[in-house]
């Protein structure tokens, strides 16, 4: 049996049929949680915009243009929800690493340290050190949003220059020049981070020097 695509499964909510939008919370809240946690450094802000944006996936679902794919418009919504809500409250993380994350019995045990160092095709999960990873971490929090959005979608998440286009509402052009800043911007702060370490190396981490 072949698995229904995202816009098929959306298509098929706007007719009415039970448990469709379901099964694409299912398929995307995971991930999106993890854009979002890193984009704003809040497991309870990402919380909150993860259910803010299915919401209005819901509420806009008629309107949707089915040329186009679902996944980059789920991510456009919740990143403009996401900036909406880091310059009402400000930008600062409110969790620490080692807080619990998830409600599921399978999530128990879970911190907010391994959604930002999870075990999918990232290169940074293969970090050697937990340390690093912070460092990563820490990093990332205090890059620019406009920088660490773009750096999180191409390289954490793995779209395409032309999706993230679409997701930032931005050209093409755009998105490579602030990617390229981007990279620039991590490899100074994180050299400038481990150099104050005793015996620290320089480099950036090895699977970010790859972007």
């Amino acid at each position: 049996m072949t698995t229904p695509s995202d816009e098929q499964l959306l298509a098929e909510h706007i007719q009415g049929l039970p448990d469709r939008f379901e099964l694409l919370v299912r398929r995307h809240s995971q991930e999106l949680f993890r854009f979002l946690a890193r984009f704003t450094g809040s497991q309870t802000l990402a919380e909150d915009v993860v259910q803010e944006a299915f919401l209005q996936v819901h509420l806009a679902a008629a309107s949707f243009d089915r040329s186009r794919r679902f996944k980059p418009w789920l991510f456009t919504i919740a990143a403009n929800k996401a900036r909406d809500c880091l310059r009402s409250r400000g930008r600062k993380p409110e969790v620490p690493l080692d807080a619990q994350v998830g409600h599921a019995e399978n999530d128990a045990g879970q911190t907010f340290r391994d959604f930002m160092a999870d075990n999918a095709a990232d290169p940074v999960a293969r970090l050697e050190s937990i340390e690093e990873r912070e460092q990563v971490r820490a990093v990332l929090t205090r890059m620019p949003d406009h920088l660490r959005e773009v750096l999180v979608l191409s390289y954490y998440h793995q779209f395409p220059y032309r999706e993230i286009a679409e997701i930032l509402n931005v050209p093409l052009g755009t998105v490579k020049s602030r990617l390229h800043a981007a990279v620039a911007n991590f490899g100074k702060a994180y050299k400038a981070t481990v150099s104050k370490r005793p015996g620290g190396a320089s480099s950036a981490p090895r699977g970010l020097k790859t972007i």
